[in-house]
């Protein structure tokens, strides 16, 4: 065995000494709030005022120990080890496009690149009625693989959902991944996703590891990439620790695709408020794999680099898609969580889904709270900023711990930057989650692409009564081809 080099060393001791800061960061003010908070529950003063503010202090109590618990989570957190070339499943990527570019034919070059076995891997590209040039770079992904990739056209925009279960249709192996259009992979991203799939035939999805591509594209990419590293990263690893991702993303997940194949008629046919659901169909995926009593787990060494916006209106467009994707599958999630869904123990789902219920509850509070102090007393804005400016100590701890000290102060300015600039999203999305716009690709209005002849998708699950009249849409529109090669079928 070879020996670590000094400079290894003193990196594992640099990485395990800030885990131990964020932990010491963390318990002293839980430790600090416990101590209050009994002292004035124990108070005989019940005025109004008192009342609310016990309330305050145990609702922030709760919110330290969950976060305390999510660092221990993390820190024992540990990837599957990937599994040998004749273990891995056969597989079907499948990439959905909508006005992406040439960004797609990068994507695709890099699903091709993957150190995955040749006969086993296999592409579905789906441009969902793009207006842009995205077709012409599918289709020259296609004539570089013609034997590993297929290339769909939707002659209208439906929406990615559809757009995925049309690749779904086509699926081909055990597993299911879907990796955004934006975004590219690593050599050994495939095999390591897969890997728990194999391991564990209880593991239903696997999220992957969502990095910035396009850091160098500005002030912003820079911090949304340390962003990133805590909540998908910190934030999965440790919801992985009790088996329930909250969130398979949809730039990289791998899915059963037995499970698949029984829910995502169910899936394509959901509605919300009496109006087809057209965002949230990573979360709603993983919410109906999590019903069916599979786990859904988390892969740290399979990493994805997508490209984020640049600029705020981009950014609070997408934020706000992902807010009332959250909502909306809050609700869903809380119709089974608190119910015996699967076998073995399912605590720490309900706790991780109880906190997240009530941080939505009272986001109108704290926003209220936040606005009439500042406006009552100025001086409470100094004393915000210093806690915004602290909340950031763990992303840039995080940051510096699992991937590099340099970039790691950027926590700083973007956790001001959101606060001032982005802050209205989650209040707003709570009261709007019945709008589903995509928001941030939206190019004007061009002539619909001619209609080619069609190749119609088959039916592998017996449509739901709920499903039937989506399906029928679906598979009874002329919406889309298949070319091999640049030529249409």
């Amino acid at each position: 065995m070879s020996k670590a080099s000094p400079s290894s060393f003193l990196s594992r001791a640099l990485r395990a000494a800030l885990l131990v800061a964020v932990f010491v960061s963390c318990a002293v003010p839980v430790v600090l709030g416990l101590k209050a908070f009994i002292a004035r529950a124990a108070s005989a003063e019940a005025t109004s005022t008192s009342i609310l503010m016990t309330a305050t202090q145990g609702v922030a109590l709760f919110g330290g120990v969950v976060l305390l618990w999510h660092v221990v989570l993390y820190a024992r957190y540990r990837y599957v080890a990937s599994v040998r070339d004749e273990e891995l499943p056969e597989l079907t990527v499948i990439v959905p496009a909508y006005n992406e570019g040439k960004q797609v034919l990068k994507t695709l070059r890099s699903l091709q690149a993957s150190d995955y076995p040749r006969e086993k891997l296999h592409i579905v590209a789906v441009d969902d009625g793009s207006r842009d040039d995205t077709w012409t770079w599918i289709e020259r992904g296609a004539r570089e693989a013609p034997d590993r990739i297929v290339a769909l056209r939707c002659l209208e925009n439906r929406g990615k959902r559809a757009a995925l279960y049309e690749g779904m249709a086509r699926a081909r192996g055990e597993v299911i991944v879907t990796v955004d259009s934006d975004s590219e992979v690593l050599a050994d991203t495939l095999r390591n996703l897969v890997s728990p799939l194999v391991r564990d035939a209880k593991v239903g999805a696997v999220a992957g590891n969502v990095h910035v591509l396009n850091r160098d594209a500005g002030l912003l990419p820079r911090m949304l990439d340390v962003s990133f590293t805590f909540s998908f990263q910190f934030v999965r690893a440790a919801q992985s620790e009790v088996d329930t991702v909250m969130c398979c993303p949809g730039a990289l997940t791998a899915y059963r695709r037995s499970v698949v194949d029984e829910v995502k008629d169910e899936w394509l046919a959901q509605t919300f408020f009496g109006e087809p659901s057209t965002i949230g169909e990573d979360r709603a995926m993983t919410n109906l794999i999590l019903r069916k009593g599979f786990t859904s787990k988390f892969q740290g060494n399979a990493v994805v680099k997508t490209e984020v916006p640049v600029n705020t209106t981009q950014l609070a467009r997408m934020y706000l898609r992902w807010a009332r994707s959250d909502v909306r599958e809050t609700l869903v999630l809380s119709r089974f969580i608190l119910k015996r869904f699967r076998s073995g123990s399912s605590w720490g789902a309900r706790l991780i889904f109880s906190w997240s219920a009530l941080r939505w509850m009272l986001t109108p509070l704290a926003a209220a709270w936040a606005i009439t102090g500042i406006a009552a007393e100025p001086g409470v804005l100094a004393a915000v900023l210093g806690g915004v400016l602290a909340s950031a100590i763990m992303p840039a701890t995080l940051f510096a711990h699992s991937r590099s000290m340099q970039g790691s102060f950027w926590a700083f300015p973007y956790a001001v930057y959101a606060f001032f600039l982005l802050w209205w999203i989650r209040p707003y999305a709570l009261f709007t989650p019945h709008k589903s716009k995509w928001l941030t690709r939206d190019l004007p209005a061009a002539p619909a692409p001619a209609a080619l002849r069609i190749e119609r998708p088959a039916a592998h699950v017996r449509p739901t009564a709920n499903a039937a009249a989506m399906l029928a849409r679906v598979r009874d529109s002329a919406h889309g081809f298949r070319t091999e090669t640049g030529r249409a079928l």
